[in-house]
């Protein structure tokens, strides 16, 4: 079954929204896990949040996946222990970040990874404006360099250290995702929980074993982990990576949004226009977008 583009007159698949829409739900989620992580920063700090995090999302991934059962090829191990390695990075990074500086803008940041994927990996004029626009958003959601409460430097630093991490987690993900699927989430996850875990508990200490943060965790391992990893493992081996970068620019947005909700972070009337720009791009991608090459799940 397909889908006719209006605006293009081109024929989508219904595989293309499916992944589109799986997109969105991972973004929702992964942002909601984090204003429940940001909770437990004053018992185990980021460290041992983002430890935890992962710890329990590789838990429960293997459950649902059964990663075991993967046979990756001697020539897929590069990519599948690279894409485990920037996996856990970028969640500590980006914990770190939104330790000072708020959801929206440290997603906002964190966004010039993936953008810069859709930016190398476009062809076409027009996508080149639906990415310029995007830009243009992210610069109304930052505030001004004189603003009165500038953004931690350290905090930046994290955000745009998270940014470079989901650069290659695009990047690997699709290589390791053609071979092994969905179970590529499970095995990465796992990876990046040994490569953090010894981190956090350094930081913490016994501190993680508290059965309320243990309990609280649980919830970030679901939302921040199982479900939008398997989410976008499912539009990343759907989706060419110029599709998938310049739909991601809805993340700020949402991220925004999320702040705003569940952290009473509240923005500018300029950053409040900036979401809606982001959002116009992200939607100009998406019914401009002409058929991909679909790879294997």
């Amino acid at each position: 079954m397909t889908v006719k583009s209006a605006s293009a007159g081109k024929q989508v698949p219904s595989s293309v929204w499916l992944a589109m829409t799986a997109l969105l739900g991972a973004m929702v989620s992964i942002l909601y896990g984090a204003t429940l992580a940001r909770g437990m920063f004053p018992a185990i700090g980021a460290q041992g949040t983002t430890a935890l995090r992962l710890a329990f999302g590789a838990a429960i991934l293997a459950v649902l996946l059964r990663p075991w059962r993967a046979r990756p090829s001697r020539a897929v191990l590069p990519a599948l222990i690279g894409y485990g390695v920037v996996l856990g990075t970028m969640n500590l990074m980006f914990y770190m970040a939104i330790r000072t500086v708020p959801l929206g803008i440290a997603v906002s940041l964190e966004f010039c990874g993936p953008l810069l994927v859709s930016t190398l990996s476009s062809r076409r004029p027009r996508d080149f404006g639906w990415i310029g626009l995007a830009i243009v958003g992210l610069l109304l959601l930052c505030p001004p360099l004189h603003a009165a409460h500038p953004l931690d430097p350290a905090g930046v630093a994290y955000a745009l250290g998270a940014a470079g991490c989901w650069a290659l987690y695009i990047v690997f993900g699709q290589r390791a995702g053609g071979e092994l699927g969905t179970r590529t989430t499970a095995i990465g996850t796992l990876i990046g929980a040994c490569l953090i875990l010894p981190i956090g508990i350094a930081h913490a200490g016994a501190a993680l074993l508290r059965p309320a943060v243990l309990l609280s965790a649980v919830g970030v391992g679901v939302f921040s982990s199982a479900l939008p990893f398997s989410f976008e493992m499912m539009a990343l081996t759907r989706l060419p990576a110029r599709v998938y970068g310049t739909l991601t620019s809805m993340e700020p947005a949402v991220g925004a949004l999320m702040g705003l909700l569940f952290l009473g972070q509240v923005l500018s009337v300029q950053q409040w226009a900036g979401i809606g720009v982001v959002i116009v791009a992200a939607v100009g991608a998406a019914v401009s977008l002409e058929t991909p090459t679909i790879q294997p799940a």
